[in-house]
């Protein structure tokens, strides 16, 4: 029989690109998620049975417990960038890290894969970077040959980055952000789930890659490349720390204020914290060299997805074409 992978979070941005990978690798794929009617979807990457999704939430040891039994491997791919209802960054990223460790090592999985980020600190006064570290902690205690995976911001047809300043960018003559200086190292979602997958197979070692792209772009120059493929000029503004941490503090507040009616996804104060940092390898872990991977560019990807955000969508280049010709007339 078929091997079977447990792939907590296996529905979103990178697990899905993992549990594509992994049906195509011949294995049986659980995909562990909250509403598992809402990830149907991944059914198709592999043939009738071998990919499915799978009720499970890593706040509750019975659920895990479920998910992982029976598994080979298991993957927790589930984290948040901003705190929502009973999802804290404490709860997810660190109890729930913890939990799905321990059971894995008590149910008997060769191996764990833990897809953190660049930044995980358990003294970092981001809430977000600290339950990171924590959770990677507590990780290694449970599970001491699980391989973690540090990526930098992951770019892809689904990310949230490129996306949604794409977005904005439709909505006037000015384009703000936080940190114009801030470092980024991009890096293609695919590849991230490349990298998983060496850890599924045993191919890598355990411990703890930093995975970055082959470019590091302050946030401005990755504004400005990605306007530069949406065709639209737009004027950069940098939002000053202060300033964000402000805006950060009135929108945490009134998302408290509604009891979470209103849904804090344009700016918080941790966001802020965060974002005074370079969001780029250190050197001090291992990388995509030693997984015998290239990264990919960029430039190889971007204008795959962002082509709808340009003022004319898909005719964008035929309506410069027909441009240059009435000019040559």
């Amino acid at each position: 029989m078929a091997k079977l992978v447990t792939i907590f979070g296996g529905s979103g941005f990178v697990g899905r690109y993992i549990a594509r990978r992994m049906a195509k690798e011949g294995w049986r794929v659980r995909v562990a998620v909250r509403r598992p009617n809402e990830a149907l979807f991944v059914r198709p990457y592999g043939v009738v049975g071998q990919v499915e999704p799978v009720l499970a939430n890593i706040r509750d040891d019975d659920s895990v417990r479920a998910a992982i039994h029976g598994a080979d491997v298991v993957v927790n791919c589930v984290g948040i960038l901003a705190e929502r209802g009973k999802n804290k960054f404490n709860l997810v990223q660190n109890h729930g890290a913890a939990r799905v460790a321990r059971i894995a090592a008590e149910e008997g999985a060769a191996r764990l894969v833990h897809v953190s980020a660049i930044g995980a600190d358990e003294k970092s006064d981001s809430l977000y970077s600290e339950s990171k570290g924590e959770g990677e902690a507590a990780v290694l205690a449970a599970f001491p040959t699980a391989v973690i995976l540090r990526p930098s911001v992951i770019f892809g047809a689904e990310d949230q980055f490129f996306n949604r300043f794409a977005a904005m960018s439709r909505m006037g003559p000015i384009l703000p952000v936080v940190g114009a200086d801030t470092k980024f190292q991009p890096v293609y979602v695919d590849d991230v789930a490349q990298a998983a997958v060496s850890g599924i197979l045993g191919s890598a070692a355990p411990g703890i890659y930093e995975l970055g792209g082959p470019e590091t772009l302050s946030f401005r120059e990755l504004m400005q490349r990605m306007l530069h493929i949406v065709r639209r000029r737009r004027l950069i503004i940098n939002v000053p720390f202060w300033v964000a941490s402000i805006m950060g503090f009135a929108f945490d507040a009134l998302q408290a204020a509604t009891l979470g009616l209103f849904h804090n996804g344009l700016l918080s104060r941790d966001q802020v914290r965060n974002l005074r940092r370079d969001n780029v390898v250190t050197g001090e872990h291992k990388g995509f060299a030693d997984l015998g991977i290239a990264p990919t560019a960029m430039e190889a990807v971007l204008e795959d997805y962002l082509w709808p955000y340009r003022p004319g969508g898909q005719y964008a280049e035929i309506q410069e074409s027909a441009a240059k010709l009435r000019n040559q007339v």
